[in-house]
Order: structure tokens, then sequence, then C-alpha cells
């Protein structure tokens, strides 16, 4: 994973841009790279170890049933989605 000498490796790529960590552990994500990936304000992001890689993915709520992550709304805390929400109301 990663890149080097502008080599792509496993779907990976640098963009170039350099970040420090704060004294409170935080980074900045450049709003070019946030309007790119349609990461807003107050949005979630998972974030995954690979090796020593950290991989940041903007959190996608999942239904709890079949995993599909379309058409899901949040049932007392619990995500359903449409297909899954519309079976259990058939039973």
């Amino acid at each position: 994973m990663g890149e080097r000498n502008g080599k792509k490796k496993n779907n990976v790529k640098s963009i170039g841009i350099i970040r420090k960590v704060d004294e409170l552990g935080r980074i900045v994500l450049p709003i070019e790279l946030r309007r790119t990936l349609d990461i807003a304000e107050k949005d979630s992001l998972e974030i995954y170890v690979d090796g020593s890689s950290i991989i940041l993915k903007k959190y996608q709520p999942a239904c709890i049933f079949c995993n599909d992550a379309k058409d899901v709304i949040s049932y007392k805390g619990k995500n359903v989605c449409a297909s899954c929400l519309k079976e259990l109301k058939e039973q």
C-alpha cells in the first residue's frame, strides 16, 4: 500500500499534500480533498489500519440485517434499509 516516486500500489495514490498532527492528535483534511470525496463538516469517518497505514473512509450507515447502505433509516438506534423494513412490516 502507498506510493513512492509516483508509482501506484494497491489502488492507493499520493496527492502530494503533507499535514502535521497537532498537540491533540488532529490533522486537517484539505478542502479540495473534502470536496472531491463529498466529506462535509460533522460527517463521520471510519478509521482502518492496514499494517503501518491509516485509512479514513466516509462512514456510510448500513442495514443491520442485509448490510445494504441504500435507503437506510435509523429505527430505535438501529440502521434498517427500506426493503428489510418492508419485510418486517409484513410479518
